[in-house]
């Protein structure tokens, strides 16, 4: 083992010891979490109980999967102090950073979850969970179960997030991004917000969205890569005819998605595979309860507006809708993505995987 290993190992030792001492870092065991073997999850003490844990008990509760070192979590909640974040990871040497400077700057509606994303309804009661943020997530392309934005995971999803709640997604992968518009398409799923390239749109969008960046999307735009934005909503809500007022009236919808008369929906200037279907009825998550819709609208909404009622004949449907499976897109061809040209689609380049398919030829 070389000098440069011993000290990284040593390094690591160092971070994971001083992991124990932050109060806005959990890190269960997985004696806490498993019960009769490895495939049955025990609820952990935390569940139902995060405003305990922060400043303002009763503010909403973020979430942030695959944070990493935990950056974008903390610009959010330090621009957002009047809701709750919590960073989600695995890896206790990249979580070090975020907690060590939530520690060291008192930041009071910070907080810092290690487990596996698998393991995530075992820690969050239903309701408890305003919105998810998946940012640069692996698109994962050879295994769709364990992709974040998968029916798998959406369904986990489900147990928690509020009436209303929303996932947003920011990536630099097209496959994940046109992968995630095929689920919506196929689950009926509201999308409130879509971009193929986020900061050539910037003026569409709050500055937070283009302000606050992770260390990849930090990394892939010095590389030329485009960064593609998509907000959706798993659940309806009740909805209340309203009038925006300009910039941040209202959570985000999509200016070229509009109902039709007939109850469907039309997405004009959206290529057929990339267009999300909106029926009226999901349409009631853009109005979710008073606090969600507040936090929401300033932190996220798109500029817009023009003083002309949004869904003028809109009518209420159920805030608690029973649970539900989600479903893969059939309509979204993997096979695609595998091959030569899907690979030199992604990446703009010959790959480790094409130069195997090529020799297999």
């Amino acid at each position: 083992m070389t000098t440069f290993a011993l000290l990284m190992g040593h390094d690591k030792l160092r971070k994971f010891a001083e992991n124990e001492t932050f109060g806005c870092l959990l890190q269960p065991s997985a004696e806490e979490l498993l019960r009769d073997g490895y495939l049955a999850l025990r609820d952990h003490p935390v569940k139902g109980h995060w405003g305990e844990r922060f400043a303002d008990p009763g503010a909403p509760l973020v979430l942030e999967l695959g944070c990493g070192k935990g950056e974008y979590t903390i610009d959010l909640a330090q621009r957002e102090p009047s809701c709750n974040y919590v960073g989600v990871d695995i890896k206790g040497a990249r979580l070090w950073k975020g907690a060590k400077y939530a520690t060291e700057h008192a930041l009071g509606n910070v907080g810092f979850l290690r487990t596996r994303i698998e393991f995530i309804p075992a820690f969050f009661a239903p309701g408890e969970v305003s919105e998810i943020w998946l940012t640069f997530s692996d698109p994962q392309v050879k295994s769709e179960n364990s992709r974040l934005s998968s029916p798998v995971f959406l369904e986990r999803y489900s147990r928690f997030l509020a009436p209303g709640g929303k996932i947003h997604l920011k990536t630099d992968s097209q496959f994940l991004y046109q992968y995630t518009l095929a689920v919506c398409r196929a689950n009926g799923l509201p999308v409130l917000a879509c971009s193929e390239d986020l900061y050539a749109e910037a003026d569409r969008f709050a500055p937070c969205l283009t302000e606050v960046q992770t260390f990849y999307e930090k990394m892939f735009r010095d590389q030329g890569y485009p960064i593609r934005y998509l907000c959706f909503a798993l659940r309806s809500t009740l909805l209340s005819p309203c009038t925006p007022k300009g910039r941040g009236a209202f959570p985000p919808t999509p200016p070229d998605i509009a109902l039709q008369s007939d109850g469907g929906s039309s997405a004009q200037g959206l290529p057929k595979e990339t267009s999300a279907s909106l029926h009226p009825s999901h349409c009631a998550s853009l109005v979710g309860p008073s606090r969600l819709c507040e936090t929401t609208s300033k932190s996220f909404a798109l500029r817009g507006g023009h003083g002309r009622p949004l869904f003028p004949e809109a009518t209420p449907v159920s805030a608690t809708p029973p649970s539900r499976k989600f479903v893969a897109p059939e309509d979204f061809d993997s096979d695609y993505w595998r091959s030569v040209e899907g690979h030199r689609t992604l990446f703009g380049r010959d790959t480790a995987e094409t130069r195997r398919q090529k020799l297999k030829k």
